[in-house]
């Protein structure tokens, strides 16, 4: 896109406002490089936004720059998982073959280097990502011949969730058809949103985020609030240091996340769906997107789907390097053109979310259970779990680990039985501790190790599961 063409595409995104700030500035970056004062004031005047807060949005988000960097941008991950495994000696190898103390840009201006936080590639450690390739175990050649190679292992002994991983193409409406795809909303419409929520409870399936709060809850009380406008969003801003299971689903299997999403709109009478993708995952960007496109080719978004008077749209947005916005109201925050800082609370988002509509979030996982509940029905889907912790659950394992990788649990399993699974400590090292949760988790002794990894015992224990 050149400069004429982005005044064009300022024009037409021109009528939304200020929603679109978020959009226009990773447009204009992706465009010139970085986004200058000039630039920044033509996308305030279109959208009617004052410099002034533009400037504070770009200062916020990590990946904003308004001031130039370079043309190959390298961001190699110094977190925990990252950091086990030589990260920051990596780091500290590119900085001395570029000739740089610090970070920051080459004189010649081929390169932009700089360390940061968790890139969701952790079983891969050290990671790095190279402008929008995503590098796992790098080394400092590497990184200067970037190749796509990152591939995550799944392990289960009885898939549920991840049955679909490695079976279909993802950018296939047909294959996810073949396997059972889009069954689970005709089975809603067939029932109707009130019976929706009830199965809901009867499930008792939790959300699969850290407050693994009932969903049923969230979705019955958007879907009496008052109000025509409904929104549904799903938080794909997976940043808790060690976590990537939300990126696996999404590159691999994005239409059971796009179905849950359809199913809730249906819930809670929602017209219009948000995905909030971090802007370290490029890939999952692209993937999504073209489930959308397709979805909406094929009549499963859009005007009266499959011949019902529903109505519903999804629509993708970027995250830009902010932890914060994976806070539910940080994220509503920045798709409405703001810095991603958290509301007061309450209100809560069922009557005052995003726009101050009532709204439901989830994350990826989440929604990915809803598209399986609603395909095999309360019973089978209370097969799996537990009374409390029903449903299968994921969970990223890595770190000084023989087999690091997504792991589906279906049945009450405990910590130690996890690592067994995983081959136990890579080259013979002790266990010290296990980081469980993430930044807002606990560390684990290794006398700890026999808590059963669901909701109920992981509370009693004093810990969380993330």
């Amino acid at each position: 896109m050149q400069e004429e063409t982005f005044k064009d595409y300022l024009g037409k995104i021109a009528p939304r406002g200020r929603t679109m700030l978020l959009p226009a500035l990773l447009e204009a970056q992706s465009v010139f490089g970085y986004i200058s004062k000039e630039i920044a004031t033509e996308i305030g005047e279109a959208l009617k936004v004052p410099f002034a807060d533009i400037s504070g949005v770009i200062e916020f988000y990590s990946m904003l720059f308004a001031e130039p960097t370079g043309e190959t941008i390298i961001r190699v991950c110094t977190s925990p998982s990252c950091s086990a495994r030589g990260g920051k000696d990596v780091h500290q190898q590119i900085l001395t073959e570029l000739d740089l103390l610090k970070d920051g840009a080459t004189a010649d201006g081929k390169y932009f280097v700089e360390h940061v936080q968790c890139l969701g590639l952790c079983d891969k450690a050290p990671s790095a990502l190279v402008n929008e390739i995503s590098l796992g175990e790098i080394t400092s050649e590497k990184v200067f011949d970037p190749q796509d190679e990152v591939k995550t292992n799944i392990y289960a002994k009885d898939p549920v969730i991840t049955k679909r991983i490695g079976k279909v193409d993802p950018y296939s409406l047909n294959d996810y058809l073949a396997q059972e795809g889009f069954l689970s909303f005709p089975n809603a419409l067939q029932i109707g949103p009130e019976k929706m929520i009830e199965c809901m409870a009867d499930s008792g399936i939790l959300g699969r985020g850290g407050a693994s709060f009932p969903t049923k809850m969230k979705w019955e009380g958007a879907a009496n609030a008052e109000g025509e406008q409904k929104y549904i969003v799903c938080n794909a801003d997976e940043a808790e240091p060690g976590t990537f299971k939300d990126r696996i689903i999404l590159e691999n299997d994005p239409f059971t996340v796009l179905e849950g999403m359809l199913i809730g709109g249906y819930a809670i009478g929602a017209s219009k769906g948000y995905i909030y993708v971090r802007g370290e995952y490029p890939k999952v960007q692209k993937t999504f997107q073209a489930a959308i496109e397709t979805a909406r080719e094929a009549g499963y978004l859009g005007e009266n789907i499959l011949g019902s008077d529903f109505d519903f749209d999804i629509e993708l947005r970027s995250g830009a390097g902010a932890y914060i916005c994976g806070e539910e109201t940080a994220l509503f925050e920045s798709i409405e053109g703001k810095r991603g800082f958290p509301r007061l609370k309450p209100p809560f988002p069922t009557t005052h979310g995003l726009f101050q509509k009532p709204t439901v979030i989830n994350n990826v996982e989440t929604f990915a259970n809803i598209s399986l509940l609603f395909r095999i029905g309360v019973d089978a889907y209370r097969s799996y779990g537990t009374e409390k912790s029903s449903g299968p659950w994921l969970f990223s394992v890595s770190g000084d680990i023989a087999k690091p990788g997504i792991y589906e649990i279906t049945s009450p399993t405990t910590l130690r039985e996890l690592l067994e699974q995983a081959g136990g400590m890579r080259d013979e090292k002790n266990l010290q501790a296990i980081l469980l949760g993430g930044a807002a988790g606990k560390f684990v002794h290794p006398d700890q190790l026999d808590v059963r990894l669901t909701q109920e015992d992981a509370r009693a224990a004093g810990l969380t599961l993330g």
